[in-house]
């Protein structure tokens, strides 16, 4: 059964015909209208004897549809139809062939990678606390991610703006203050700074990736744009990143969050778990070849990396 959500990537699905090319393929298709509930749909299925589990949408439906996969125990066939489809990079699955990406339900071969979950939530990527999760909640976001992110990105970096409501600490157990960014992914991310596109080298290591950015005030603001525009953003004092199989933040109430691309809010304590293995990913086979090494990164305008990285694909 192929889930497919005809609003992902800019109707990037129907103009592969893509609905019209699976069922050619014998694959079961199920077209999202905007009132339906992809989880209901994909239980529906489930009862109803479905043998694999596929979605072509936006990294938020891949995360549905993935946590089904994993509790049902089926393949789950990931088809890049949303718009930047960060899951299928890191799964070296070609992201500009839409359509070549559904014979792995034909003739794919399965691989184990990692799920990850926060407060029993799962995700495919990643999950954004701070900066990143309060400009995803605009109502500008949807239609303009990165130029609604640089609009509004002085005053939530600036050193007026208010840390985190949230206790977290480094792996020597020193408590960090004044975190305005947190992003804890499914797998550590090759992040070389704030530009760049960032991607995974690899999704079965059984960890999560931790970065935590402190600005504590004008002048920690812009020794961090300064070193990041000179390739240094490593040297920043108040950069921190780790690898950890579980995370737990401390806080008080809710916590506005970015997961996978979703503007939700999460109940304090945040309790982060990696799941090592967990979905059976059915893949053409040469994208086990084609998984993108730790060094790939793309040139962009600064802070796109962490921007891009975030954003989730809708």
């Amino acid at each position: 059964m192929l889930f497919l959500n005809p609003r992902s990537g800019g109707g990037k699905a129907a103009r592969a015909r893509l609905a019209e090319r699976a069922r050619e393929r014998g694959i079961d298709v199920m077209a999202l209208r905007p009132e339906q509930s992809l989880a209901a749909l994909v239980d529906e299925a489930v009862a109803e004897g479905a043998d694999a589990l596929g979605v072509a949408g936006g990294d938020g439906s891949l995360a549905v549809v993935a946590s089904a996969a994993l509790a049902h125990e089926l393949p789950f066939v990931c088809v890049p139809a949303g718009t930047r489809n960060h899951f299928a990079l890191d799964l070296g699955i070609d992201r500009q062939d839409v359509v070549g990406a559904l014979d792995a339900f034909a003739w794919g071969v399965d691989r184990k990678v990692d799920l990850a979950r926060v407060n029993g939530r799962t995700f495919v990527n990643n999950v954004s606390l701070g900066v990143y999760a309060e400009v995803v909640k605009s109502e500008e976001y949807r239609g303009a991610k990165i130029a609604t992110a640089r609009a509004m990105l002085p005053e939530l970096l600036g050193p007026d703006a208010a840390p985190l409501p949230i206790r977290l600490s480094d792996p020597n157990g020193r408590p960090l203050d004044a975190v305005r960014v947190v992003l804890v992914s499914n797998n550590p991310y090759h992040l070389d700074g704030l530009m760049g596109v960032g991607v995974r080298a690899h999704l079965d290591t059984g960890q999560l990736g931790v970065l935590a950015i402190e600005i504590g005030d004008a002048s920690d603001a812009a020794a961090l744009v300064s070193l990041d525009t000179t390739g240094q953003i490593k040297r920043y004092r108040g950069w921190h990143e780790w690898s950890a199989a579980e995370l737990i933040v401390e806080g008080e109430g809710g916590v506005a969050a970015g997961v996978d691309g979703e503007s939700i809010e999460l109940d304090a304590p945040l309790r982060f778990e990696s799941l090592p293995g967990a979905l059976r990913v059915r893949v053409v086979p040469w994208a086990e070849e084609g998984a993108p090494s730790a060094t790939k990164t793309v040139s962009h305008d600064v802070l796109t990396n962490l921007w891009g990285v975030a954003a989730g694909d809708r």
